[in-house]
This record gives structure tokens, sequence and C-alpha cells, in this order.
């Protein structure tokens, strides 16, 4: 026997043109994958706010000729080891790399880890972006 509950849905003619036209340029197949993806994407928000065990990435673009920075950056890392799953560095160009940073932990954890790694000295980019681990949706 499926999981799987039906229910009715109310909305304003406008709305739904809208909300259709959404679906459409997102390539859903139907209404009921949409609204179920909303419905997880608010789910995974309350998981941020209430402080619970997410995964993320963190990504980084920095100035590899600012004086010790590098050094500064890998400290960072090494401070918080336990949030840290992997890493990978990649060489944009002569001056600029990338980094990308996998995290796991409580949302406030990694949010001040990439405070820090962000507030470092030559550090031109840096952004935290959080996932669900998935226990919880």
């Amino acid at each position: 026997m499926s999981n799987l509950v039906r229910f009715g849905v109310s909305l304003d003619n406008k709305l739904l043109n809208q909300f259709d036209q959404l679906i459409k340029q997102h390539s859903y197949t139907n209404r009921s994958n949409a609204i179920a993806d909303i419905i997880r994407d608010k789910l995974i928000e309350q998981e941020w706010l209430s402080n619970e065990v997410v995964t993320g990435v963190v990504t980084i673009v920095f100035d590899h000729h600012q004086r010790d920075l590098t050094n500064s950056l890998t400290n960072i890392q090494h401070d918080h080891h336990e949030l840290i799953i992997s890493s990978q560095h990649i060489h944009l160009d002569h001056d600029n790399c990338y980094e990308i940073i996998v995290v796991k932990g409580r949302a406030n954890e990694l949010n001040k880890l990439c405070d820090r790694l962000k507030a470092a000295k030559g550090v031109k980019h840096a952004k935290l972006s959080l996932a669900t681990t998935g226990e919880k949706v």
C-alpha cells in the first residue's frame, strides 16, 4: 500500500497561473512534485533555524598572493576540523584560487566557520550553502 496522501488546495486563479508558470520553468512534470519540493525546502529551513545538524558547502575565492592567507585559511580549517568532511582547492588563474569545503555540523557552527574564512584578509568571496542531512525530511 502506498504512503501517498491526496489533499485539496484552494488557490486564487492568478496565483495558480503563476505557480504553473514557475513549475514549467523548473521542468516539474506535475504540481504534486513541485509542492512536495516547496514543503521540503521549508522544513529544511526550519532545521537551519532550530540549529539541527545540517550539511553544506563553504565556497571561497581568494588571492593566493595575499601574504600568509593560505596558511591562515588552513589554520582556520584545522581549528574546525570536526566540521570539515572534505575540501578541494582549485587554481582559477594566476592570481585567484577557489576552495570548496564540504561541512557537516550545527548550523550556527557552520556559519561561524564561514564568517571566519570570509573575514580573512584577501578573501574576495565566501558563501555557505546549507542542505539537510535528510534525517528529518
